[in-house]
């Protein structure tokens, strides 16, 4: 498959890959897949999936593996950088008949050497537990699908439970289940426990504990992924009507939305802190969302197709502190009231609270960068740097940084001052000159109103040169001349169905009438694009079941219409309005469309839809795999 906007190299799969932190390689003689190692034909099939826990093996290879490819699901031993993987030995091995595994989840507070727990969801509905080294079934759930006939989407283990898990599916529904309770004999029946904006939770209604303990239905369409924050007290979902939607777990309640810019989203992942979220979807983009602040920070564009999947690199995010002592700034400090992180997770913590310093001498954030990556069906891999001059816009760099195209992270001007600056508008082609007057009142102190200072960008001579050629977005040498006045007060509060902020949606709106007919490009535009895109790629959406096309066509109109609405607002900024990344790292990795990314210590793993895992050493791990130069393990006749 030849990616599109390139030649001979840019069609070249790519073995490794250069850093600040050093090169990137793949180890070919860790590659796990299929034991015949011949390519998997993914027509029509669901993605493959990697899953991994450690058993805490005295041996010190306590690493296991599990995949999915087609109707067949694999464990291993997982070697990493050490060793050569053996495919011939799996621990264990299962072809299903009529239905294929869609995802998997291991719980890591019962795994021993002797036994794990894990979760499979299938493409008709059930979940199974098993033990893979016991090589037992213990349960299955929804067996007669009285409780959910569509595919699974996600099923994961609610962190810090030995029993409670929650699977989600293409119905828009998510299930809280106990290991321990039936699913009984009948269709269950539900009470409504709350409501609010687009989703409800029901409980289930039985003299006898049963299954499931609550239903959960969010937005329209299929919900395709959803991910605990790292002290498991949130829930992001990634849903395919395009929102966002975090919810405090236990309580049920809506904390923040965000909406994609176009379609559906795909994937969603927390950073280690849990201070942000990116989400990425069928819009090609990268979305970067703040918890305690509930708004769109920044968006990467670097994909030619839609994102499948996003992960944060906890071993390459870094904090480094200020040199004089440090202080909390007002929205930091309100985050900490509210949101306290669990026992555990100390470097979590650590990060946490030092990425929330402000240098109280010259105004100078902490130097802080949060990498994350993405892969998609334009099968590249692409690599991310969130840096301070992102995170914090309203304050001077602490130093210069690359790969970052920051059209809005401009200081925010004195009280009353008018600023007048100009910005590439994207995806159109032409360049306009926005004119935006923030108010701050005194006595606010940057709590209850916070001038949007990604509204407008920065000035000319300061924006960084174009993307490079096979990622560049549209621009021009020609500015208009016009301006569009903008005029706006943004609250930093969570709760996002306020009157207050009902009134400066309409403001936005209001205000915005003057872009309507680029709105109308950007759509035409944007069709265009998915239409090649899969014309070019030949790659179906990842839930193609013939029921989520119907559904998805069903609601086409409704979604157009919601975009319109909320294009411009604080759920969806324009493209104007918020900083855009650049990747650091882009490359095409594999002939099929990529369904994983994972970040270990020592290495990252990938996955495409032909059934290959391929290991990707870290800078100076290479050299742990002592059968690299085995020629006996050398797969036969397949780069990927």
């Amino acid at each position: 498959m030849a990616a599109e906007g390139g030649g001979k190299e840019m069609n070249e799969i790519k073995t490794q890959f250069t850093t600040r932190e050093g090169v990137y390689k793949l180890l070919t003689h860790s590659e796990y897949s299929r034991p015949n190692r011949v390519p998997f034909n993914s027509q029509g099939s669901n993605p493959v999936k990697v899953s991994f826990v450690n058993v805490n093996d005295q041996s010190g290879n306590g690493d296991r593996i599990c995949f999915n490819v087609g109707r067949e699901l694999y464990f291993y031993i997982y070697k990493g950088v050490r060793k050569a993987a053996d495919l011939s030995k799996p621990i264990d091995k299962r072809i299903y008949k009529g239905t294929q595994p869609t995802c998997h989840d291991f719980n890591p507070l019962t795994a021993t050497a002797e036994s794990v727990s894990l979760l499979v969801g299938f493409s008709a509905g059930q979940v199974q537990l098993i033990d893979p080294i016991k090589k037992e079934t213990s349960k299955l759930f929804n067996e007669e699908r009285l409780i959910d006939k569509t595919r699974v989407t996600c099923v994961r283990w609610v962190p810090g439970s030995e029993s409670l898990f929650l699977v989600a599916h293409s119905s828009g529904s998510m299930y809280l289940y106990n290991v321990e309770n039936t699913c009984g004999t009948t269709a269950p029946h539900y009470q409504l426990l709350k409501q609010g904006e687009n989703y409800a939770v029901h409980t289930c209604k039985s003299k006898s504990a049963r299954n499931p303990l609550l239903r959960w239905t969010v937005g329209e369409g299929a919900l395709n992924e959803f991910a605990f924050s790292p002290d498991g007290k949130f829930l992001a979902c990634a849903s395919q009507d395009g929102f966002l939607r975090v919810f405090g777990f236990d309580a049920a309640e809506l904390h923040g939305t965000m909406k994609s810019y176009f379609g559906g989203l795909l994937c969603v992942c927390w950073s280690p802190d849990g201070r942000y979220i990116v989400a990425g979807g069928e819009d090609d983009l990268v979305t970067v969302w703040s918890f305690s602040d509930c708004r769109v920070i920044a968006r990467g564009h670097g994909h030619k197709s839609w994102v499948s999947v996003v992960a944060f690199d906890h071993c390459t995010t870094s904090v480094e502190d200020g040199d004089p002592p440090a202080e909390f700034s007002g929205s930091d400090e309100e985050f900490h009231e509210q949101v306290h992180f669990g026992a555990g997770r100390d470097r979590a913590n650590s990060s946490h609270s030092r990425l929330s310093k402000r240098n109280s001498t010259d105004s100078r954030p902490v130097s802080v960068t949060y990498r994350f990556g993405s892969v998609g069906q334009d099968t590249q891999l692409c690599l991310w740097d969130i840096t301070e001059d992102i995170l914090f816009p309203h304050l001077p760099l602490s130093r210069t940084r690359t790969h970052t195209n920051v059209m809005g992270a401009a200081s925010p001007p004195a009280t009353g001052q008018t600023t007048t600056t100009t910005v590439s508008t994207i995806p159109t082609p032409t360049t306009t000159t926005t004119t935006t007057t923030t108010t701050n009142p005194s006595g606010t102190n940057g709590k209850d109103n916070v001038s949007n200072s990604s509204s407008s960008g920065n000035t000319a001579n300061s924006l960084p040169s174009t993307l490079p050629r096979s990622n560049s977005l549209p621009h021009s040498s020609n500015p208009a001349g016009g301006s569009t006045p903008n005029s706006h007060t943004v609250s930093n509060s969570s709760t996002a169905t306020t009157k207050g902020n009902s009134i400066i949606d309409s403001a936005f709106i209001a205000t915005g009438v003057s872009k309507f007919a680029t709105l109308s490009l950007h759509d035409s535009r944007k069709e265009r694009h998915e239409k090649d895109h899969k014309r070019n790629h030949s790659m179906g959406h990842i839930s193609s079941k013939s029921s989520d096309k119907l559904n998805q066509l069903s609601s086409t109109r409704t979604v157009k219409a919601d975009a319109a609405k909320t294009l411009g607002t604080m759920l969806c900024p324009r493209m104007d309005e918020v900083p855009l990344l650049e990747p650091l790292v882009c490359k095409k990795i594999a002939h099929e469309r990529l369904t994983v990314l994972i970040f270990l210590e020592d290495c990252l793993v990938t996955a495409c839809q032909e059934g290959f895992v391929c290991t990707w050493a870290r800078p100076g791990k290479v050299g742990l795999l002592s059968s690299q130069n085995n020629p006996a393990n050398s797969p036969s006749g397949t780069v990927v």
